[in-house]
């Protein structure tokens, strides 16, 4: 590991002052950058660097948390809320600067990420002030002259795996409910994403969180994650990702019986009854499909009809579509895909379905993964229930729309997949909708709403292969995987 400048800074081609990502182990940035980024939106321009991170790196991370986490899960709650209150207002105050760099790196909409960059200030915020909430409670005993109460304890040294397409979002909601438990925080981001991790921690820093209590290293998943994920000092675990890649975590972490938090993949289903305003539910399912690119794990996927409104909604979700005209973030209306191996993805999952027999009623899947990556809204149709791009996640803005025979065999279609992140209906119906939240197989059930979006204050996560389906993310139930219980009996 090699020192460097604090200011991170380097000049593009394009006179840009580019922030560049480095290692931050123990208070100091370390490490030699040698990863190019490059903008998904524009072919050639230099959007990050970043280092390639080592099990080394990892160890001493890893012990740099070891050493500080005591005295800062000593530090009265309250004053470790105020560190994560004040970083929030930081993000704040750079929000634009921030944003600006998520788009150049990620590609999704300038409005996209201010607004990301609003929510991890939020998150901050939110679990800043719970640093004057009470942890445990006062319960009677059976016992004469005994008082009993329960505390929560910080598990010690949390590892963090974070994805790229809420590269500053998942961070905070993750370190967030670690930092103000008392624990010290390893995080590996994503390394398509490097800059929104470093305006994280920068944050944090210059707020005043202690050396070593934050620490992140860059790199490789294979090397980095792994190393995190067997490392003994790691109490904890929480990743956002693929399934493949969370299912084998989940084995390491688990072999050792350490805590391990999984919010994994999603092939979210909507279903629109006859009863529905075709236009408003056509709004509904592309904000969900095509908003963020469709590179939300919660996006709308596929679609069920009732056979009454199916043409009306299938032009209204065509003519939809058409809006989400892609391009360069900082001014359209649907950003870049994140990199050239998701835009193949994309286009091989269009491009089979309709050599399969599927109709594409908007989009194509003809461009060059070597230009902009630029991938427009796709609606395929006339599929059968059980073809690919019904059943397996595609991560991109492409949703299949089916027909179904009436409420029950929409609410079977929808239960009926590997995945149970979220799921949404669209109707008039007091009735039904309700009938939909009780058995609908999803953590998180929307009516009349887009699948994605999330309110900060409420649990996160999912079912079946979405999740570990065991400690919720977000809200205050976020505290529950970040730390254990103890009950204490005080005699007199």
């Amino acid at each position: 590991m090699t020192s460097t400048a604090t200011d991170h800074t380097t000049a593009t081609s394009t006179d840009r002052a580019l922030i560049t990502a480095r290692h931050l182990i123990n208070g100091e940035w370390l490490g030699d950058a040698d990863i190019e980024r490059m903008n998904p939106a524009r072919p050639g321009e230099l959007a990050a660097l970043s280092p390639s991170g080592t099990a080394a790196d990892v160890d001493a991370a890893i012990t740099a948390a070891a050493a500080a986490q005591p005295a800062w899960a000593a530090l009265p709650a309250p004053s470790r809320g105020a560190i994560l209150m004040a970083a929030g207002n930081l993000l704040l105050d750079r929000q634009t600067a921030i944003a600006e760099d998520l788009v150049r790196e990620e590609g999704k909409t300038l409005a996209e990420a201010k607004g990301e960059v609003k929510r991890a200030s939020d998150v901050l915020r939110f679990f800043g002030s719970l640093g004057w909430a009470a942890t445990g409670e006062v319960l009677p005993s059976g016992l004469p002259d005994t008082t009993i109460t329960t505390r929560r304890e910080a598990l010690g040294v949390v590892g963090l795996i974070t994805p790229w397409n809420f590269p500053i979002a998942i961070p905070a909601w993750k370190s967030a409910p670690a930092l103000i438990s008392g624990n010290a925080v390893v995080i590996k981001p994503a390394e398509l994403t490097p800059l929104s991790a470093t305006h994280l921690a920068r944050a944090l820093q210059d707020a005043g969180l202690p050396a070593g209590v934050f620490n992140v290293v860059h790199g490789k998943g294979r090397v980095v994650g792994d190393a995190l994920a067997r490392d003994p000092r790691i109490a904890g675990l929480s990743f956002t990702g693929s399934t493949a890649v969370g299912l084998g975590l989940q084995e390491i972490l688990n072999a050792r019986r350490a805590r391990v938090q999984l919010e994994m993949g999603g092939k979210n289903g909507v279903l629109v009854l006859d009863d529905a305003d075709p236009r408003k539910a056509a709004k509904v399912v592309a904000a969900g499909a095509f908003g963020l690119t469709g590179q939300a794990c919660t996006a709308t996927s596929r679609v069920y009809v009732t056979p009454g409104i199916r043409a009306a909604f299938l032009e209204a979700l065509t003519e939809e579509a058409a809006a989400y005209t892609p391009g360069d973030g900082m001014g359209a209306a649907m950003g870049a895909v994140v990199s050239p191996q998701q835009f193949e993805q994309n286009q091989a999952a269009v491009r089979s379905a309709v050599d399969r027999g599927a109709v594409l009623l908007a989009g194509a899947y003809d461009g060059d993964p070597a230009g902009p990556l630029l991938f427009p809204a796709a609606v395929l149709t006339d599929l059968p229930f059980d073809d690919a791009a019904v059943t397996e996640e595609i991560f991109g803005p492409v949703v299949a729309v089916l027909e179904v025979a009436d409420y029950e065999a929409g609410l079977a279609a929808i239960n009926d997949s590997r995945y149970g992140l979220t799921a949404g209906i669209c109707t008039d119906s007091l009735a039904l909708s309700t009938d939909f939240a009780a058995r609908a197989q999803a953590g998180v059930i929307k009516v009349n709403r887009p699948t994605a979006g999330l309110d900060l204050n409420v649990p996160f996560g999912g079912v079946k292969d979405s999740s570990t389906n065991t400690f919720r993310e977000q809200g205050k139930s976020a505290l529950d995987f970040f730390t254990w219980g103890k009950t204490v009996y005080t005699g007199v």
